[in-house]
């Protein structure tokens, strides 16, 4: 497994639990659904996951990762360009092939003509490709990607969906955040639901159908079944 989280509970303090038994693993080569609504807790669970938390209960287990989280973050009065120079001097890489690849990245997302400016003045949407890049570049074991379709602009997540799809092609396990459903019905492999701080179904879409009881319900629907009566305040 690239990822295992077994999360008994955790929290910004003992006294404030927002996570109760969940537990997941991510294997080699797919991509996994973090699923729920604003509030469920999904955010909260990827914290546990990287250790940020005051408060967790359990054990992670992790390979390599590259986080991409829901809001931009960079070194403020770093260009572009020099966020992607620091990534290379932390990596063990050939260096002629690691700027042929950010070069494409670069093209790829339309961010060629700003190389030498300032994340911190780019719209989030630009911001949330840079992200892309720096997560893309390093070649990780293992993707945690926290909401990433916030912000971008639909070519630039065809341009993202395709990425992981490749990735995942490349043995690259993924862990995906989001409550775009429709989105994640047809391209993830197995989905992880949340609410309330708890988990309410795993696996498959077959699985969770099977949760359900709605043999041919879409992601959506069994989601609204499995949670009906939760609060979701996580």
């Amino acid at each position: 497994m690239f990822l295992t989280a077994d999360i008994q509970e955790a929290g910004y303090s003992e006294d404030s639990i927002i996570l109760k038994d969940i537990r997941f693993a991510i294997s080699r080569g797919e991509l996994v659904g973090l699923i729920g609504p604003n509030g469920a807790g999904k955010s909260t669970t990827i914290k546990a996951i990287l250790g940020i938390l005051n408060y967790m209960k359990g054990e992670i287990e992790a390979r390599e990762y590259s986080y991409i989280p829901e809001r931009p973050i960079f070194y403020e009065r770093i260009t572009l360009w020099e966020h992607i120079d620091f990534l290379l001097s932390t990596l063990e890489t050939d260096k002629k092939e690691f700027y042929e690849r950010a070069n494409g990245l670069l093209k790829t997302f339309q961010l060629s003509h700003v190389i030498h400016h300032f994340p911190e003045s780019f719209s989030k949407g630009m911001q949330q490709k840079v992200m892309l890049i720096l997560a893309l570049l390093k070649k990780p074991d293992v993707y945690i990607i926290d909401e990433p379709f916030i912000g971008l602009d639909p070519r630039a997540v065809k341009e993202l969906l395709q990425m992981l799809h490749k990735e995942k092609e490349n043995g690259a396990g993924i862990l995906m955040s989001t409550h775009v459903l429709d989105t994640a019905e047809k391209i993830c492999d197995r989905f992880i639901l949340i609410s309330n701080g708890k988990l309410v179904s795993s696996g498959t879409m077959d699985d969770i159908r099977k949760d359900s009881g709605l043999l041919n319900g879409s992601l959506f629907d069994c989601f609204d079944v499995l949670t009906t009566g939760e609060n979701n305040d996580g």
